[in-house]
């Protein structure tokens, strides 16, 4: 939980900075490079590693980073200096959420028992964007537990129109009688 929390508050910080200076795409392709170190798990070993002193580390970003904006490197540097670099991703994660929300889009997890095709992503996407007045961008997950129908997440609210949760309503409607 608390990694969460962190996350949303240097995602914050780095959104309100990149708002101030115009620049909300660039940070967002910066933090994306950032992020994409953490697959290099040599070099995570050796950011993460106390027997390196923090000029070897900054001087190794420095390097791999080479057009990413400074302010974007000073952040990637606290995280090293308090040790929570490993939540970059989260951080990249919320940011693009703050993002889409700032351009009025709004990302929908969408639960299905089958595969959507582009189609059916964007028909969905439209209708569940006439219930909540945004712009929906969906993003698609399967679970054949469910059945049929779906289950949206979005925005903090669930919507379960599953066939799976229609059946167990069905259960308990029938166990108390």
């Amino acid at each position: 939980m608390a990694r969460k929390l962190y996350a949303k508050r240097y995602a914050q910080a780095a959104f309100d900075i990149a708002l101030e200076k115009k620049e909300l795409d660039k940070w967002q392709t910066d933090l994306r490079t950032v992020a994409s170190l953490g697959e290099d798990s040599t070099i995570i070993t050796f950011l993460e590693s106390p027997k390196f002193d923090f000029s070897a580390k900054t001087k190794l970003l420095s390097e791999h980073l080479v057009d990413v904006e400074p302010l974007v490197l000073n952040l990637v540097y606290l995280l090293i200096a308090k040790a929570r670099l490993s939540i970059i991703g989260e951080i990249v994660d919320e940011y693009q959420r703050l993002v889409d929300s700032y351009h009025g889009i709004e990302r929908a997890e969408v639960i299905t028992a089958v595969p959507l095709d582009d189609k059916d992503k964007v028909k969905l996407g439209e209708r569940i964007g006439a219930i909540v007045g945004k712009k929906v961008m969906v993003e698609p997950e399967v679970d054949p537990g469910l059945i049929g129908g779906f289950i949206v997440r979005i925005g903090g609210k669930l919507l379960d129109g599953s066939t799976r949760s229609r059946l167990e309503a069905l259960k308990r409607e029938l166990v108390r009688r």
